[in-house]
């Protein structure tokens, strides 16, 4: 399945539904680089290698890019979104659903701004989407689970390996420099952690941006009637499009979320957060290349996490931590559960 310029422009002009549909994917694009896409520059501002304007442009520009490079080179993400839920037959219904579950997203993903917790909306999507197909489908017969073990396996990632990958990075460069003298090395840790953000503003983009491509692409598929897991052809134009709305969000900045990832939870030397940055970085390219959707939130905060700890345990406020933790366990129940309620409602509605 493909789409063309045209032809969604036509689609969009022909279906009120599917005009809504689109309308609230952006705004999701554009919630995500607003909240989201902070995370990657949190480091680069707390240890001042960087200022804050600046390192919004770049994570906007490498946003832009992480989209549009990562989904010519591989769209396996935004596949394993798309075939996450499935809606039924009922392609009118399902198209209020999918309304419904964005809806929840934006709903969730603004209260935890507004209290500066970094959540994740990698997984508000995903709770979102399967709240509104088991409230259309009277049951848990709409999650395809074959998908779901995929965003299992993406938890382990971006935890377990994001915080082992920082723990051990730090400690190895911590060692390669461990005679040199600070002063000196400096400069080299400032290029390298401002290269180590725009790597990090990259991967975020080709994680998130494909997750709402897939979004995108399964209303797009509702709207013609066509139910079940659709095989698609991401199109050049819905690339260029979601770059261009996620790096809007990030140029909105977010700086309650880089308090919270970059300044309260460790207090980070400059060589520690490039260690950070190319921890979490790589850890987004390994899960990326294998079409698992992971958090980056959760990658860069476990990454974060990881290098505090091999200083010593104590410089971790874990606090901080028990309260993103706490969000993040909510996520699924919570968003899932606003995506359920809200879609009965649309469905009573509509």
């Amino acid at each position: 399945m493909s789409y063309t310029l045209q032809e969604f422009l036509t689609g969009v002009l022909a279906s009120p539904a599917l005009l809504v549909t689109c309308i609230l994917t952006l705004a999701v694009v554009l919630v995500n680089g607003w909240t989201d896409a902070p995370n990657a520059i949190a480091t680069a501002i707390s240890t001042r290698v960087i200022k804050p304007n600046n390192a919004i442009i770049l994570a906007s520009v490498f946003n832009f890019l992480g989209v549009f490079v990562m989904t010519l080179i591989s769209p396996k993400v935004a596949v394993t979104i798309s075939n996450m839920v499935n809606f039924g037959d009922q392609t009118d219904k399902a198209l209020i659903a999918l309304c419904a579950a964005l809806v929840a997203i934006v709903i969730w993903a603004t209260a935890a701004w507004y209290f500066g917790i970094p959540t994740s909306e990698s997984h508000a999507l995903i709770a979102g989407l399967s709240g509104a197909a088991i409230a259309i489908s009277g049951g848990i017969q709409g999650i395809n689970f074959d998908e779901w073990k995929l965003v299992l396996y993406g938890l382990v990632i971006s935890t377990v390996i994001g915080f082992g990958l920082g723990f051990a990075i730090v400690k190895l460069v911590a060692f390669l420099f461990r005679n040199a003298d600070r002063r000196h090395t400096r400069p080299f840790f400032k290029a390298a952690q401002i290269s180590g953000a725009a790597m990090m503003g990259f991967m975020h983009g080709a994680q998130d941006g494909q997750k709402f491509i897939g979004v995108f692409m399964l209303g797009m598929a509702l709207s013609q009637g066509i139910t079940g897991a659709p095989e698609f052809d991401v199109p050049i134009w819905l690339m260029i499009l979601c770059s261009i709305v996620m790096a809007l969000g990030t140029s909105i900045g977010g700086y309650r979320i880089i308090k919270a990832v970059g300044m309260d939870m460790v207090k980070l030397e400059v060589y520690q957060g490039f260690s950070a940055d190319l921890a979490g970085a790589l850890c987004l390219l390994l899960s990326s290349m294998g079409g698992i959707p992971v958090s980056t939130t959760h990658t860069k905060t476990a990454a974060i996490m990881g290098v505090g700890a091999a200083k010593r345990v104590s410089s971790v406020n874990w606090g901080i931590v028990r309260e993103m933790v706490l969000t993040w366990i909510l996520t699924f129940p919570g968003c899932g559960l606003i995506g359920y309620i809200i879609a009965k409602l649309f469905i009573a509605v509509f």
